[in-house]
Formats: C-alpha cells, structure tokens, sequence
C-alpha cells in the first residue's frame, strides 16, 4: 500500500501524531519509531516540499567565542548528526550527500584578522570534544588558489574552519522517509494536513475531513505551526512567530570539486555538493508579496557568488527556488509541551539551524512522551516563547 492509502485505510488513533512532514517532522517520527510508539505523520504536501526542500544545506557552526550552553548544544547536535547519517546509509542504502568539507571565511580588513586570530585562541578550547578538536586557523591565502575564493576578498587573509559541513537537504529528507517507511509502526500520509486541535479529546480534524485521535500531537508544521499553537489557548498578544521568505539557487558547475571548503562572506553561503552542482543562498525577507517566486535579490545573490568565487564564472543556474522559513518570536527554537494544551508538544522554529539541530530538537521533543528529561536550553522551551508572545509593545 501506499502511504495515503494506509491512512485512508483507516488509522483513526496514535501514540504519537506528528503535524508536518518537514526535516522536524521526520526526525521526530524517527525518535518516535525508535522509542517504539505507533506514529501518524501527516503534511499538507509532499514530504519535505516545503521549507526543508530547499538546495543549501550548510551545517554551519556558531562562532568559537563568547561560550554559551546554546553553542554547546549546537556543536555538539553538528558532531553527532555525522554519526546518524552514517547509521541511517547504512539501514537504506542511500546516500544523505554529507561531508565535513570545512569553511572559507574570506577577511576583507585587517580589524576582522585580529578578531579572528581571537576566535582562533578560543576555538582550542569550545571546539574539543572527547579528543576531538576541531580548528579556525587564519591563513594568509586560500589553500585553493585565488579562485576559491578570489584575492581581492581576502585582503587581510582568511579564517579556514575545520568543523563547517554540508549535507545534501532532499537527500537527507529522501533518506529519512525510506528508514521511516521500513518500519510497521509509522504511517506517513502526504496531502492530508491538521487543521484545528482538540487538545482536551485528544483528537485533531485533518483537511480531508476526518478526525484522528492521539496519545501526543507533535506540531512540527513550519510557519504553520505558530497559528495552530496560538489557537490552543487565549490569543498571544503577538504572534508566536513568522514566516520569513528564503531564495536560493543551485548552480551547474562541473569544475568546482565536491571536496572544496564552504565559502562565506556577509550572508552569502556558497555550498559545493556532489556532482558538480554548487548551492548559493539565501536572502532572509521579513517582507514578500509572492513567497514561492524568485526575483531580482536572488539575481544579485549569484552576481555576487561569481565576484567571491572565480571558479563559478562559467556555472549556470538550472534551479531557482523561494521558500519560507520558520522563526519563532524570540529566534531560538521552540520546543517542547505547550502550556495550555496537555499532550501537545511544539516543533519548530528552526529559521536557519534546522539541519543541524532537527535530531536532537526532534529527541527532546519526544522524551517527555516516553518519560525521560528534555535537556535543552530555557530559551528553546514552548513556555518560553509564550511568555514573550503574551507581552505586549
């Protein structure tokens, strides 16, 4: 059967029902599986067709500096994701497109070497773990020549950090939905979404009209997310969070090899993958007419990949591609049992780190359903994001 024919069939119940089948979504209903608890996922689209489909996938750290239990989280989630991709090859045979190929942070004057030969100092110390260390050493010249990146970008050198990584975002999502659809437990169903929650009879009504019931609902629905939680209770006095409007593109570049360093200079990612094809990206638009369509911005955003990376002067763009991105009212991630609403649990809010925290955001979001601790920030807890929506000014 397929997976809309095995909820049509007549799943009416779960242990676990997860709203979103985004790279949130998929993780959670892989912590579910894990954990042994039958699961409903149900998405409005196509798995991943939304902001999780993008073509980035940069898995960048945060800066080695200034220390906080929030860059812990994050270093460690990028050092174990490398080990669940492995396991998840391994059990489908399929590839997620990873590599820790590292970064290029080109240093334009010479005030940002001195920052960074800081950053350097302290990268020694944050970025070491169980004997692993990894580096942000400032070099004078690229490794690579003056064509990744160009000269003229790196007047005062550059930063070359060993911990940066890319991943391939539809082949990490094609790879989740395979290990989910081997197993008996978990049901995806794509076109159906949940539209209105009954928190208090455990049941929520989907867009096709039926009504399903839920041990947990875990709301892992994007941007789509903040108007569904906002309904559980009395209304935020602002909203719980926004959409932000992301474009990118993916270039045919059969000369730039899939090993090269990320590049990174003012915003603009540069992302090689394999088979000669090179991400760039993205814009951040708190403000869009058409969410889903390229414009100008993404034109500048590929001149100005071709001014920091030579090597792209004879690529062609074959993708264009808009979507929009979940950012919660206080930025973290929100996470965890919604205040007003027993057994809902929220999911998202990962605006720009998705990828490389998804697993371990999903596990947290799945641990109080199976009784053990969510270790995570108070920033990222739902209870926090709520007691900033429910201020005014």
């Amino acid at each position: 059967m397929s997976d809309k024919s095995l909820a049509v069939a007549g799943q009416s119940s779960a242990d676990v029902l997860i709203a979103g089948g985004g790279i949130m979504g998929l993780w959670a209903a892989l912590e579910a599986d894990r954990a042994g608890l039958t699961t409903l996922l149900v998405d409005g689209g196509p798995l991943g067709g939304g902001a999780s489909g993008g073509l980035l996938g940069a898995l960048m750290p945060h800066m080695p500096d200034r220390w906080t239990d929030k860059k812990q989280l994050q270093f460690d989630a990028l050092l174990s994701l490398e080990h669940e991709i492995e396991v998840m090859e391994a059990e489908t045979g399929l590839s997620a497109g990873y590599r820790r190929a590292g970064r290029l942070i080109p240093l334009p004057k010479p005030h940002l070497r001195v920052i960074a030969e800081r950053h350097s100092a302290e990268a020694e110390s944050n970025w070491t773990q169980q004997g692993v260390r990894f580096a942000w050493d400032v070099l004078d010249h690229s490794p690579h020549g003056d064509f990744w990146p160009a000269l003229n970008v790196s007047a005062a050198g550059l930063v070359s950090d060993t911990f940066a990584a890319r991943v391939s975002p539809r082949g990490l999502i094609a790879m989740l939905v395979a290990r989910l659809r081997q197993s008996p437990r978990v049901t995806l169903c794509e076109g159906v979404a949940v539209t209105a929650i009954d928190a208090k009879g455990s049941r929520a009504a989907l867009s096709d009209g039926r009504s399903v019931g839920f041990g947990h609902l875990v709301v892992a629905a994007g941007h789509s997310s903040f108007p569904l939680l906002s309904s559980l209770g009395p209304a935020p006095v602002r909203p719980l969070g926004q959409a932000v409007k992301g474009q990118a593109a993916l270039l045919a570049a059969p000369l730039v090899a899939p090993d090269l360093p990320l590049l990174y200079l003012d915003g603009l990612y540069i992302v090689p993958h394999e088979g000669g094809r090179v991400a760039i990206g993205s814009t951040s638009e708190d403000r869009f007419d058409a969410p889903f369509t390229t414009d100008h911005q993404l034109d500048d955003l590929v001149q100005r990949a071709v001014r920091l990376a030579p090597a792209l002067a004879d690529a062609h763009v074959i993708e264009r591609w808009a979507g929009l991105r979940p950012k919660a009212i206080d930025r973290d991630p929100m996470v965890g049992p919604y205040p007003q609403a027993e057994g809902v649990i929220a999911l998202t809010g990962g605006f720009k780190v998705s990828f490389g925290l998804a697993h371990v955001l999903a596990r947290a979001a799945i641990a109080p359903i199976v009784g053990h601790p969510a270790s995570l920030p108070e920033s990222f807890s739902t209870a926090h994001h709520v007691s900033i929506a429910a201020k005014g000014g």
